[in-house]
């Protein structure tokens, strides 16, 4: 039990990094690096005891230090799409630097939270990472101070609590972008999904909000019951509403309000994740366009062999006042925390 420290390898920019190894009483064992606050893996039980790694992923540093999927990694200073890199906050206007989504920009620009080295603790039974985005960084204003604390609790749930403050009123909407198979191989299309939520966003074909919600009732877009995940897939009215796949920011409560959203459940495994956060969205992400990728132990991956749940804000909320606020002013501070709970059935 508790938090161990190695080193993980060496930047492009010649930063040294580690590897935090978190293991609770059951044996579940979390591996965290401090690139990227990136999950690298997270060893799960099935209904037998064995146990098996739930999480997409790489064996070393240069290949998370390089263009990818953000494979488990933290999420800033903007998870998802703000379209065509602009926004408007107290009345300036805002251009990103870099647009690295087609004409947009995506999970926070050319060098987001997910390529950064984060400032690394043991804190009793938590990890804890600091970063300072500086003014102007990919675009974004005010000195954000970030904070993500990892916590896994003998409970079986991974916690991430996420914690920022900055000095010039700017937008914020951090994330985690782990690929989630239950299974730990394979295709994650005979995975059951169940998410609470009556509405979603409707978005073009940059999955960029048409504006407003529209209701899931009655479309493959319904999850408030559980539902094989490759059953509906591909439905020309999921394609309608974005393309390649289910890639929808899900409506599901209040902000700042702790809910259970959702549950995903692996039958040949048995395995079984709840999850819940104080975030107003979820999106969900069934890995449509992971490529032909070797990950772990050399495995090759493909399209749709990970599922992620971003919980977040809504994309593009700086530029829909219909959404709730990302913004983050002087004096605020900014609260999130998601919680991933697995056990077995």
């Amino acid at each position: 039990m508790g938090i161990t420290r190695e080193r993980f390898g060496t930047t492009r920019d010649g930063v040294e990094t580690d590897i935090f190894t978190l293991t609770n009483i059951t044996g579940m064992i979390a591996k965290i690096t401090n690139f990227g606050g990136i999950i690298v893996s997270l060893m799960a039980p099935d209904a037998k005891g064995e146990m098996a790694d739930v999480v997409l992923g790489f064996d070393n540093l240069e290949q998370y230090d390089a263009p990818g999927p953000y494979f488990g990694a933290a999420i800033g200073r903007f998870g998802n799409r703000i379209a065509k890199g602009e926004f408007t906050l107290n009345g300036t206007d805002y251009k990103l630097k870099t647009l690295n989504n087609g004409n947009n920009t995506l999970h926070g620009g050319g060098k987001g939270f997910d390529k950064v080295v984060w400032d690394a603790q043991i804190v009793d039974d938590s990890l804890v990472l600091n970063y300072l985005s500086v003014d102007g960084e990919e675009g974004f204003p005010g000195n954000l101070n970030t904070t993500i604390t990892y916590k896994l609790t003998d409970n079986n749930e991974l916690v991430i609590d996420y914690s920022a403050t900055t000095d010039k009123d700017t937008v914020i909407n951090l994330t985690n972008h782990s690929y989630f198979n239950l299974a730990g191989k394979g295709s994650a299309l005979n995975h059951v999904l169940q998410i609470n939520a009556r509405q979603f966003v409707p978005v073009n074909g940059e999955a960029i909000p048409l504006g407003g919600y529209a209701e899931v009732e009655g479309t493959p877009m319904d999850f408030n019951e559980p539902v094989v995940v490759g059953s509906r897939i591909d439905d020309d009215y999921v394609q309608l509403h974005n393309c390649g796949g289910y890639d929808h920011s899900y409506v599901v409560g209040e902000n700042g309000i702790m809910k259970k959203f959702g549950m995903l459940f692996e039958p040949v495994s048995g395995r079984v994740m709840e999850m819940s956060t104080t975030e107003p969205g979820v999106q969900f992400y069934a890995g449509n366009f992971i490529g032909d990728i070797k990950g772990k132990d050399g495995v090759q991956y493909h399209n749709r062999y990970g599922l992620c749940f971003e919980t977040q804000h809504h994309p593009d909320s700086p530029n829909h006042p219909e959404f709730p606020t990302t913004t983050l002013k002087i004096g605020e501070k900014y609260s999130s925390t998601t919680i991933y709970a697995f056990s077995a059935k």
